[in-house]
């Protein structure tokens, strides 16, 4: 999908300096008129894993998982969307749509040029990252999936709460809804790394937004795209990882993650993550990669 540019605001790059636990380098690419920015770590010819972030969260979400999963080997790449982390954010709501955060980010790692990947997805990274997973299958070996849904019309009472939240905050407390969702006490400094790409309301239209482009009804705007992929998941006959956490109402375990279960014919028994909540990466971030090495990486390379 290609489009005028839009106006856009840049986070100014000193907003992301000594953020607690993520030495990550930065990398851009320009796409479609936005610089678009994405974590690139480990060796090159190492097998990769794509993580992909949810609402209102960035890149960031993943320092904890990145560390075990290099040093297991793994290539890890992380984007921002558009209107997050370190990459542009265009200051229009109405610019937002499924299919433009889809088109993006499939062009970002199309750019990239992965195969044999992992595709790692949560929260809003469901919907982008298994179209992309689906879309792409020859270049992807694997799937994770965590805390989110296949977004069909059909939500729970703890999102629509959720979005009623967002519809009413527009400048939206980024770190102090990060914060509501984990069961980890985060630290001052933590919570300021997720305000980091938002300084401004204007900053935060993406973010703003997300919540409202969630179909809540069958005939709702995405909602036949995201049909088709929980068509094409029926199929999958790939290794799949369901890991859902146990303290996360806006994905209850364990119904949220059987269905997964249900739909994928590879999936096998739904894990359990443990006194984890919504941002189960932020509460539980090593035990995910661990999960992710040794119940993925025998069945991928076997």
């Amino acid at each position: 999908m290609t489009s005028s540019t839009p106006e856009v605001f840049r986070t100014p790059e000193e907003r992301f300096e000594n953020l607690p636990g993520y030495g990550f380098a930065p990398n851009y690419l320009e796409v479609d008129g936005l610089r678009m920015h994405y974590v690139d770590e480990g060796p090159r010819d190492g097998r990769p894993v794509v993580c992909f972030h949810g609402e209102p969260s960035w890149a960031y979400l993943y320092r904890k998982m990145l560390p075990p999963l290099v040093a297991a080997g793994h290539r890890v790449v992380v984007p921002d969307y558009a209107g997050f982390g370190r990459s542009d954010k265009p200051t229009d709501r109405r610019w937002y749509s499924f299919d433009r955060h889809s088109d993006l980010v499939a062009k970002v790692l199309n750019a990239v040029d992965l195969h044999d990947a992992t595709v790692v997805v949560q929260d809003w990274g469901g919907p982008i990252g298994l179209r992309w997973a689906v879309e792409n299958a020859d270049r992807v070996g694997a799937l994770m999936i965590m805390n989110t849904g296949l977004f069909t019309g059909r939500v729970s009472r703890g999102f629509l709460a959720w979005r009623d939240f967002a519809e009413k905050n527009p400048d939206l407390p980024v770190g102090f809804v990060i914060q509501g969702a984990t069961t980890t006490q985060l630290s001052d400094d933590v919570v300021a790394a997720y305000d980091a790409p938002f300084p401004t309301a204007e900053s935060k239209a993406g973010a703003a937004q997300f919540p409202l482009l969630v179909p809540i009804t069958e005939d709702g705007p995405g909602a036949e795209q995201m049909q088709s992929i929980t068509d094409e998941l029926s199929r999958w006959n790939k290794p799949a990882l369901v890991a859902f956490s146990d303290a996360d109402p806006v994905f209850p375990y364990p119904k949220s993650g059987q269905q997964f279960c249900e739909l994928i014919p590879t999936a096998g028994e739904q894990v359990r993550i443990e006194g984890a909540a919504h941002f189960l990466q932020e509460d539980r971030g090593e035990q995910l990669a661990d999960v992710l090495i040794s119940r993925l990486a025998a069945s991928v390379t076997g």
